[in-house]
């Protein structure tokens, strides 16, 4: 795992020196990501610039260092990543007569791209990674991203300089970097908690999309192509709808844990120390099961545990831990710890970004980087096995309340609810003024008239699903110059064709909400410590054959995972692992309404939105109004608010 970035420059002006102190600069800012070596690699006739930042994982030697050279001198590469199936590939290199001077992926995944082109060898690739590959002949820069997003990579033009990296901050170190703030996409981060790809947070600048590439030449932006995609989840999920899986239960289960175990072997081949985090839910303490029983030596497995026991999962996580035999750490934290790692979120997540287990997952990457430099992770067994609770519950509302209303008269209800929302509001002031309340849970009888009146516009239990991440109806609300831009969540005709609205649903998740949340979430989260985080639940074979299997392997009486649970029950009672998913999280509500307040008061000042003008100080000032009352729970939104003004205060902007 690494950090990468680079420039392609339109015409090229610059000495070797200038390049590689330019590009030196921007690798330098990603030396967290990689803080075991840095490698450049320049080309003054072409106006090319490739960095590398290293953590060596697999062939510590100078062999592993990039950037790297093809055998045959046209391609090089700076990468980040892992390619699992790279035996595999190597040895049919190997029968073709290529030979190798080490051991590492990065020179299988080179001399795939020499021998099969860049899109085929795409295809063959198994694992995670994000690589920019400079073509001499062709004098061509191609970017690549894996299947599901599991590396980050942006990238745009600025004025004639083409910039690419791993991270913001490594664009922004360039002198021609062009940073004008994207109102669209901060309409949607305050909508969604994060900016969905390919937008970010700067109008020039782009994520390339999970499964795709992108080729330029050096003879302008106008040259820019756009994006293709080489794996579409969308293709996969709908040609499992024409090729269902027809074995019984049993076979699936023996399927899923032949696959399984497969793709855990696979991510346990390492020449560093390995472990896994373990938060003692179906999804981790399956892939430590499955590790601890290839293993012959203790899985070191790395828990925290939080005082609150509505939050705290840690007791779980030590009983299978202590039940699976593997040599176990634990770190109970208190307020403060996850209070002192809030000044540092902007920084560590280089654009916008909300979601208050951003905080846990750090301090759990933190607690097993001072063991480990590779560890395995549960993420994926939510999206891929329907574990989430609100495929059921927006089911069953749209199925028994939302169904049997016509369109016309939901959006009209939906109306007088939102009237009858702000009446409320008045009435509670008037009531119980706007001082603090006691404990959580807000006052007010129509607490939930706002999220009522947003679910009611729905017209499929999809789109009730798509309408369940969205914080806010309508960006403008807070954001008066964002106009609508249509996401996956918002364009329908993006979705896939479906008999079974809970595949809908959980399309919508895998394809927007897993790489740009959750897997954007745990990878700056444990890159931030040098700390490979690898997911054999999304192994590209473990993902077609889920997406194949029957709703009912997924779903079964005691909810989603129906096929995991009974995975997991060979090697662990289910008694210790049926219970209620609690998340990851923290009580950032009561925070901000307590310890977080001084902090809180201080980046929603009136006069301070006003001064940049990016958020509506009217509607803000409300919100924050409401929570502290007690009228209603903006936790999430406002965790919105405060990790975007944080974000603009810290990189200056």
């Amino acid at each position: 795992m690494c950090g990468i970035a680079g420039f392609l420059e339109t015409t090229p002006t610059r000495e070797e020196s200038g390049l590689r102190e330019l590009v030196g600069r921007m690798t330098e800012t990603l030396h967290h990501r990689g803080p075991d070596g840095s490698g450049i690699w320049v080309d003054p006739r072409s106006g090319i610039a490739l960095g590398h930042r290293r953590l060596a994982i697999i062939d510590l030697t100078p062999a592993g260092a990039q950037p790297m050279a093809s055998a045959c001198g046209r391609f090089v590469i700076t990468y980040n990543g892992e390619v699992y199936n790279f035996p595999e590939l190597r040895q049919d290199l190997e029968s073709r007569g290529y030979r190798f001077r080490g051991h590492s992926d990065t020179e299988v995944v080179l001399e795939a791209i020499a021998e099969w082109g860049i899109e085929s060898a795409l295809q063959r690739l198994n694992g995670m990674y994000a690589f920019a590959l400079w073509d001499r002949e062709s004098r061509t820069l191609t970017l690549a991203r894996d299947r599901v997003g599991k590396k980050p990579l942006y990238y745009g033009w600025c004025g004639r300089t083409f910039l690419f990296g791993s991270e913001l901050k490594a664009l922004r170190a360039h002198p021609d970097f062009q940073g004008d703030l994207d109102s669209d996409a901060l309409g949607l981060f305050i909508q969604y908690s994060w900016i969905p790809a390919p937008f970010s947070i700067f109008r020039q600048v782009r994520k390339l999309e999970a499964g795709s590439f992108l080729t330029i030449a050096p003879s302008g932006p106008g040259a820019s192509a756009s994006p293709r995609v080489y794996w579409s989840a969308r293709d996969v999920i709908e040609r499992a709808e024409r090729e269902r899986f027809t074995g019984s239960f049993e076979e699936a289960t023996e399927a899923l844990h032949s696959l399984l175990t497969q793709a855990v072997r696979r991510r346990m081949i390492a020449d560093v120390d390995l472990g896994a985090l373990l938060s003692g839910g179906v999804d981790s303490s399956t892939i430590v099961s499955l590790m601890q029983s290839t293993s012959t030596a203790r899985v070191k497995t790395f828990s925290i545990g939080f005082q609150e026991p509505k939050f705290n999962e840690a007791e779980q996580a030590k009983a299978i831990a202590r039940h699976l035999g593997t040599d176990h750490t634990e770190l109970y934290v208190t307020p403060n710890d996850s209070l002192d790692v809030i000044p540092h979120l902007p920084t560590i997540y280089d654009e916008p970004f909300a979601d208050p287990s951003q905080i846990p997952t750090y301090l759990v990457s933190r607690l097993a980087r001072r063991t480990v430099t590779v560890a395995l992770s549960g993420d994926g067994g939510d999206e891929l096995f329907a574990g989430y609770k609100r495929y059921r519950s927006c089911l069953r509302y749209y199925g028994n309340v939302l169904r049997w209303i016509p369109g016309l008269v939901k959006r009209s209800v939906a109306g007088v609810i939102e009237t009858v929302d702000r009446a409320g509001w008045a009435v509670f002031v008037l009531r119980h003024g706007t001082e603090p309340a006691q404990g959580l849970e807000p006052r007010a009888p129509g607490r939930n008239l706002k999220r009522t009146a947003l679910r009611m516009r729905a017209s499929s239990p999809v789109d009730l699903l798509a309408r369940h991440h969205m914080r806010c109806r309508d960006a403008t609300e807070f954001v008066p110059t964002a106009k609508p831009v249509p996401t996956l969540f918002t364009d329908q005709s993006r979705w896939p064709v479906l008999s079974d609205p809970v595949l809908g649903m959980m399309y919508l998740n895998f394809a927007d909400y897993l790489p740009d949340y959750v897997l954007t979430k745990v990878d700056r989260a444990s890159m931030t410590v040098g700390l490979e985080v690898r997911c054999p639940l999304l192994d590209r074979d473990v993902i077609e054959f889920a997406w194949s299997l029957p709703a009912g392997m997924r779903f079964g009486r005691d909810g989603g995972k129906r096929i995991l649970r009974s995975l997991l029950s060979r090697y662990v009672p289910r008694e210790l692992t049926e219970r209620p998913k609690m998340g990851f999280g923290v009580p950032v509500g009561a925070w901000i309404r307590g310890p977080l307040r001084e902090w809180a008061e201080d980046l929603l000042d009136e006069n301070l939105l006003t001064k940049h003008g990016l958020l509506r100080p009217d509607t803000v000032r409300l919100t924050w109004l409401q929570h502290v009352a007690g009228y209603r729970n903006h936790e999430s939104l406002l965790w919105n608010l405060l990790m975007f003004q944080s974000w603009f205060r810290t990189h200056g902007c």
